[in-house]
């Protein structure tokens, strides 16, 4: 059997990670700046994750959500806590987009109606609901399209409004990335923010905050949402949850009122993925994550914008897009070729930075002089 050949990969096998380092199997050191998408939050096997981990294995793996779990509502306890939404509700599952999959759904069941409102260059997920709220007609299938969803303009009050207006009484929820990922690292205007938490209140809508991505601490907030000052009625996350072991959620506000059967998941919320969830939010409550995720990714912005070749820097904390012109669409490639340093990008020509929330400056330093190096030789080429 071979694999379903679905990912354009790079030619290098990965065989061990340590905090924002890896290595492949030939030994060579490599500088992570892509976290596997912005999944590694607390560094590669971080010692109190691995322990954290280990410890739970020796005891019990997995039992199904028929028995009490005693980890869920400790995991429930400390992301309250962490997150600041202690009188919300955890709803545990597997992935990002099974996240948004139950938000949608539960947005629905809740006021009972059909529509979304979505935004242009969205990425929500690739399940049926998910995909389609994704601005993305190459990754949804015939069976998934569907005339519930309505696709505004990113940031544009006015065609929010007039959405609101042209379809009174019919929006279930809308849902919004506060940084738009596969977007190109697009950040939400607080006040576009404010505009959907006021519409929505004034329609009985659900307001879901896709955090999948843009949070769990990465911008120097727990949600990147919450530097618009307002509460989402439901905040979906998976990536950095885990630091790599498959794990999501919900947060859901009181208001909506949970019903038996409602909802549900297998393998959601078992015991090995909530020793995770743990690990993660202990180091990062421990070690100040958000706080350096604010500090370190403060830097490198600063230090970015000075790149007379770069056209624009985005982002918030060490959620950061570097917008270059098509001339230096190479030089992603050359930095995990030349410089052995991941990151990730966007298309057409961003580069994504999702490290680990606790990259030293001497790493983001690392990076910056690899950067410069590429495009000083890029300068010469051109001149040459």
């Amino acid at each position: 059997m071979k694999l379903f050949d679905v990912y354009p990969i790079n030619n290098i096998e990965i065989v061990k990670g340590k905090g924002s380092l890896v290595y492949d199997e030939n030994g060579t050191e490599y500088l992570d700046l892509y976290g596997g998408h912005a999944v590694i939050s607390i560094g590669h096997t971080h010692p109190h994750y691995v322990e954290r981990l280990e410890t739970q294995l020796h005891q019990i793996g997995f039992y199904s959500n028929s028995i009490e779990i005693p980890l869920q509502q400790e995991l429930a306890t400390k992301l309250g806590h962490v997150s600041g939404k202690e009188d919300y509700q955890l709803f545990l599952v597997n992935s990002g987009a099974e996240a948004n999959e139950n938000a949608l759904k539960l947005a629905s069941f809740y006021n009972g109606r059909k529509k979304i409102i979505a935004f242009r260059k969205a990425f929500h997920g690739r399940t049926s609901l998910a995909v389609a709220v994704t601005d993305n007609p190459k990754i949804v299938a015939p069976v998934n399209e569907t005339d519930n969803v309505i696709f505004l303009p990113w940031c544009d009050e006015a065609a929010l409004e007039q959405a609101f207006a042209d379809n009174k009484d019919q929006i279930s929820s809308v849902i919004i990335e506060g940084i738009q990922g596969v977007g190109g690292i697009q950040v939400a205007t607080e006040s576009f923010l404010r505009k959907i938490r006021t519409l929505c209140d004034e329609n009985n809508t659900v307001f879901i905050a896709d955090s999948v991505q843009c949070g769990y601490g990465r911008t120097g907030k727990f949600y990147s949402h919450d530097f618009a000052g307002i509460n989402a009625d439901i905040y979906s996350m998976a990536k950095g949850m885990g630091n790599g072991f498959p794990i999501g959620a919900i947060s859901i506000a009181p208001k909506i009122k949970p019903v038996y059967y409602m909802l549900g998941t297998t393998f959601g919320g078992n015991h090995l993925a909530c020793a995770a969830a743990l690990a993660v939010l202990e180091v990062m409550e421990q070690d100040k994550l958000m706080q350096n995720a604010a500090e370190v990714g403060g830097y490198l912005i600063a230090e970015l914008n000075k790149f007379q070749e770069v056209k624009e820097v985005r982002g918030r904390g060490l959620m950061i897009g570097i917008e270059l012109p098509e001339e230096l669409a190479h030089v992603k490639k050359e930095l995990l070729f030349k410089h052995h340093i991941f990151t990730g990008e966007a298309k057409p020509n961003v580069i994504r930075l999702l490290p680990a929330l606790n990259l030293t400056k001497a790493h983001a330093d690392r990076f910056l002089e690899a950067f410069t190096t590429v495009l000083k030789a890029s300068a010469v080429v051109s001149h040459s």
